[in-house]
């Protein structure tokens, strides 16, 4: 199974932090799955670090390479049909990470591994 990942349960899993459920780090670890990241998650883990809610304790360049390459997972790009499906997204949530990562996630056809029982509400496939 494809998984997109939403920004905190990425941070969680690299992390090492226990807020991450154990049935969440199971489809993480899982070799025959492919665990996929958005842009969004390694963009807004930048802004929260330049706005100084963040940080990490090695640079942000080594931190994100050993985040993503490190653990295997790949990137899932940013693609004009995601964006386009922005624009019919009912405001359900306004976080434009978490929009984006729902247009993602309808797009692809993927479920999306998140704490955030807002996202139900677009019917996309949450996991947790």
């Amino acid at each position: 199974m494809k998984l997109l990942l939403d920004t905190h349960a990425w941070l969680w899993f690299v992390l090492g932090d226990d807020s991450l459920t154990p049935a969440a780090r199971k489809l993480i670890e899982d070799p025959s799955n492919d665990v996929l990241i958005s842009p969004v998650v390694y963009w807004e883990t930048a802004i929260k670090i330049s706005l100084g809610k963040y940080q990490l304790a090695q640079p942000f360049e080594q931190f994100i390479t050993s985040a993503i390459a490190g653990q295997g997972f790949e990137i899932l790009p940013i693609l004009p049909q995601h964006t386009a499906a922005l624009v019919s997204l009912p405001f359900h949530h306004r976080d434009p990470f978490d929009r984006l990562l729902v247009a993602q996630a309808l797009t692809e056809r993927l479920p999306l591994l998140s704490a955030d029982v807002a996202l139900d509400a677009y019917g996309v496939q949450r996991l947790w």
